[in-house]
């Protein structure tokens, strides 16, 4: 009984500990995500528009630099710039409740989050214009554009809505991979997320808060998984017939 007891508290104070980390990285996470999203889709939708012009031209570069760029340099380079050079943005320091002062909040996450979108918008750009240029190419929309049908009309109900399917499968797998940079991230930005704490973990010899947050992560991984899984069916109705 005496052996469980000293136990129980520490396992009690690990699970707090990373009650308290684990939101943290799947703000930075998902916040990641959403400007990720919103650059990928629209740089690819007019990269397809404009294939082979001078604006899909300028979007290639974008994604192959964006594919070349470690999120952990651009980290340190965002720093550099908008911390220590212009005295913009907070590179350190306590992070706010969005909820109480939201300002703060996103002034201390703005950085995170870009220097981890950045990479994977690049990538999604370019599944996001070969996608639409695909889809493009097809006879419904050589046959919709024969017949009269406005451009706009036949891009936004059409072919949008089919070439989608695929990059936003991609993206809900790239959660993932958001997650395994953000703990690298929180490191560099000094955010109480689960990198942080599992630096401190390493530094304290401290192997269950370590195997903790590492089965933690895990798990949440899984968890994204099977939702995007069950999103992908209910986006393409196709599949539950196979």
């Amino acid at each position: 009984m005496e052996t469980w007891v000293p136990m129980a508290l520490l396992t009690i104070q690990l699970l707090q500990r990373i009650s308290k980390a684990l939101p943290v990285t799947m703000q930075l996470t998902f916040m990641g995500l959403f400007i990720g999203a919103i650059v990928s889709f629209t740089l690819g939708v007019i990269a397809a528009l404009y294939r082979d012009q001078w604006p899909d031209q300028i979007i290639r570069v974008f994604s192959i630099a964006g594919l070349a760029t470690p999120s952990f340099w651009l980290a340190v380079l965002l720093i550099l710039v908008f911390a220590s050079t212009l005295k913009l943005l907070p590179a350190s320091g306590a992070l706010p409740d969005p909820t109480v002062n939201l300002g703060g909040y996103l002034a201390r996450m703005i950085m995170p989050a870009f220097a981890l979108a950045v990479p994977m918008s690049g990538q999604m750009t370019r599944i996001v214009r070969t996608a639409m240029v695909e889809e493009l190419d097809k006879d419904y929309v050589r046959t919709a554009r024969g017949a009269g049908i406005p451009e706009r009309i036949v891009i936004a109900r059409n072919v949008l809505r089919n070439a989608l399917i695929t990059p936003v499968t991609t993206l809900g797998l790239k959660i993932g991979y958001l997650m395994g940079g953000a703990v690298v991230i929180e490191v560099i930005f000094n955010l109480p997320g689960m990198g942080t704490a599992i630096l401190e973990g390493i530094q304290g010899n401290e192997a269950m808060l370590v195997q903790g947050v590492v089965v933690v992560v895990a798990l949440s991984f899984i968890i994204i998984n099977i939702v995007v899984d069950m999103l992908y069916i209910l986006i393409n109705p196709r599949i539950r017939t196979v």
